[in-house]
């Protein structure tokens, strides 16, 4: 269950969301109850294209999402959430981009060193090498590992970068 204010629409929001752009995305998935889950996030996702063409985000991924946005404990995401998670998946797949310079879908560690850099954060080459042997694969570190990275930083330090 969704409460005012975390997640789940508020008094006379319901006429508002529905004008809102992303409302089509989010209304495809939701459950009655005006919630979505990881697998319902999973397939908002893929649906609207957001990974443009970069692999689909995987389903753990999905739920390190709502986890991080997840306010009243519910498991799922209101329509609010939603926004909040599209606005900073925007901006971290923008900074992906603006990294991944050889436009191989991946980034490299001293593309990931600047790529988090630029969030704000200045990491130990030691917790990038870290980072790079939990997630890359033999080509770098795809768009789906570097936001599960964004998440994790996020909860780590309780700011949505």
């Amino acid at each position: 269950m969704a409460f005012p204010g975390y997640g789940g629409p508020t008094a006379g929001s319901g006429y508002q969301a529905a004008q809102d752009p992303l409302y089509g995305y989010f209304s495809s998935v939701a459950g009655h109850d005006g919630q979505i889950s990881a697998d319902e996030l999973q397939r908002c996702l893929t649906q609207s294209g957001i990974s443009g063409s970069y692999q689909p985000f995987n389903l753990e991924t999905c739920r390190l999402m709502i986890n991080m946005l997840d306010r009243d404990m519910s498991g799922t995401m209101g329509f609010n959430e939603f926004k909040e998670l599209w606005q900073a998946l925007n901006g971290w797949k923008a900074t992906f981009a603006s990294f991944d310079r050889d436009q191989s879908g991946t980034v490299e560690q001293h593309e990931l060193h600047q790529a988090v850099m630029a969030l704000g954060y200045n990491l130990s080459p030691r917790a990038l090498n870290c980072i790079m042997k939990r997630y890359a694969t033999m080509a770098g570190l795809p768009l789906n590992d570097f936001v599960s990275c964004c998440v994790r930083l996020r909860a780590l330090t309780g700011e949505l970068i």
